[in-house]
C-alpha cells in the first residue's frame, strides 16, 4: 500500500499528513491530530463510539478510507465546545450525569448534537432514529433520556 499527501480539516484545523491510502479516518484522528475523545470500539460499525460529524452529517470513522474526507470539514467530540464552553447537549449530559463508562458517550452526543442541529424540537422517533446504533453497555440510558428532554425543553 503507498503513501499519499493529504490535508485535514479537523475542529477547524488545518494539518498536512502523509498516510496509507487505506488508514481509517479514526486514525488520524487519535493518532495524526491527537485527539481522543472519538472512541474505537468495535471497528465494524456497530458500537457508535466512533461517530464524528462530517459536513454537518453523522458519520462512523472506524471503517471510512481517511483520504476521502480531505475537502471535508470534520468535527470530534473536542470540537463541539466553543472557547471552552460546551455545547447543549455536552451540558445536559453533564448536569443528567449521563455516562458511565464514557466509552459511548462521544458517539451519543455527536449523534444528539446533529440531530439538535437540524430540529430545535425532534419527536421522540427522531430522537430514537438518531441513536439508532448506538450501543451502551453500562445501562445509562434514563440519565440520557433525563439530558434530552432538559434539552427539548430549554430550545
Amino acid at each position: 500500500m503507498k503513501k499519499v499527501k493529504c490535508k485535514f480539516n479537523i475542529n477547524g484545523i488545518d494539518k498536512n499528513i502523509s498516510i496509507y491510502e487505506d488508514k481509517p479516518l479514526i486514525y488520524v484522528i487519535r493518532d495524526d491530530f491527537g485527539l481522543i475523545g472519538t472512541k474505537l470500539g468495535c471497528g465494524l460499525e456497530q458500537c457508535g463510539s466512533c461517530a464524528v460529524i462530517i459536513d454537518g452529517e453523522k458519520k462512523l470513522s472506524c471503517n471510512i478510507h481517511a483520504k476521502d474526507y480531505q475537502k471535508s470539514k470534520i468535527t470530534t467530540i473536542e470540537g463541539l465546545s466553543s472557547k471552552g464552553t460546551l455545547n447543549a447537549v455536552q451540558k445536559a449530559f453533564k448536569k443528567f450525569n449521563a455516562a458511565q463508562c464514557g466509552y459511548c458517550t462521544s458517539g451519543i452526543i455527536i449523534s444528539l448534537s446533529v440531530l439538535f442541529n437540524k430540529k430545535s424540537n425532534p419527536t421522540n422517533d427522531e430522537i430514537i432514529n438518531s441513536l439508532d446504533g448506538q450501543l451502551c453497555r453500562c445501562g445509562s440510558h434514563s440519565a440520557v433520556f433525563d439530558a434530552i428532554e432538559s434539552i427539548k425543553k430549554n430550545k
